[in-house]
């Protein structure tokens, strides 16, 4: 018996091996079309790079220049804290509802665009056409028009993050929505659910952390955005920020960096507690 055991043993490993050694080889049969494809991207690359006129030596060369200006930023002048905190209480308002209007853009489009949701091919793409069209326009571009059409201040600037984000979460919902497990799907089918049911109870269930985790990291991004924003006269900290800058008042545009980073320091602690707790 224990011969026997052995024998069967050492059949199992010879086959292990053997599978091995097959998929060693299949993989040298694939060795070369990857250097081509390889070749090919680093001669890409290459080209990309002249056509950006990449001059690393020129950076290298410029680090004394940039820390000069880091250094007029301190100390910072802290008694210009009572003239920032409104407008960077203005930034945390703008990405707020950015993302709330995001969400409410991005969801129907989202459920809409989904292969597993959507049987009408017709209805997909015209969903993904939208998605793709608020998407490639920037919020910065969508901030400009946004203050022609309703006026300067926080407003035009919480469209633009709407509009822009509505189009990235939503696809990002699509994919979410479509990866998810179809076992309650078929489950939920088989007993005669109809089409909202199963999305309502099958669908958005399991892609909600997913929903949870992209909202919380596109409001962190929306709060850098909007200082952004403030240059086109968006509301927010990025006028005082391009202020200081154009007055050469370092140490002022020292002050309103930081409270940037303070700013997005917190919000992505705060995100990533809450991930911690949905996971």
């Amino acid at each position: 018996m224990t011969t026997g055991t052995a024998t069967a043993g050492d059949g199992g490993e010879a086959r292990t091996v053997d599978r091995v050694l097959a998929e060693i080889a299949a993989r040298k049969r694939w060795r070369l079309p990857h250097l081509i494809a390889l070749a090919f991207a680093i001669g890409f690359l290459a080209w990309a790079a002249e056509g950006v006129s990449l001059r690393p030596g020129e950076v290298v060369s410029a680090l004394p220049v940039i820390g000069e200006y880091f250094a007029r930023m301190w100390p910072p002048k802290w008694q210009f804290a009572a003239n920032v905190w409104q407008p960077a209480i203005e930034t945390i308002y703008i990405a707020l509802w950015g993302s709330v209007l995001s969400a409410a853009i991005g969801l129907p489009l989202g459920i809409l665009a989904a292969n597993n949701v959507v049987r009408s091919v017709v209805v997909r793409n015209a969903a993904r056409a939208v998605l793709n069209l608020l998407r490639s326009i920037s919020e910065l571009i969508w901030a400009i028009f946004f203050v022609s059409a309703v006026g300067l201040g926080p407003f035009p600037g919480a469209l633009a993050l709407g509009v822009n984000y509505g189009g990235i979460l939503g696809r990002l919902y699509a994919e979410a929505m479509e990866n998810v497990d179809p076992g309650p799907i078929e489950a939920l089918r088989a007993t005669g659910a109809s089409r909202m049911q199963v999305i309502l109870f099958a669908i958005l269930p399991q892609a909600l952390p997913q929903f949870v985790t992209y909202n919380l990291y596109w409001f962190e991004v929306g709060v850098r955005s909007a200082t952004v924003l403030g240059m086109v006269g968006a509301g927010g900290i990025g006028f005082e920020l391009v202020t200081s800058i154009r007055l050469f008042e370092w140490r002022e545009t020292g002050l309103i960096l930081l409270i940037i980073l303070g700013m997005v320091t917190a919000i992505d602690m705060t995100s990533t507690y809450i991930r911690g707790r949905i996971y």
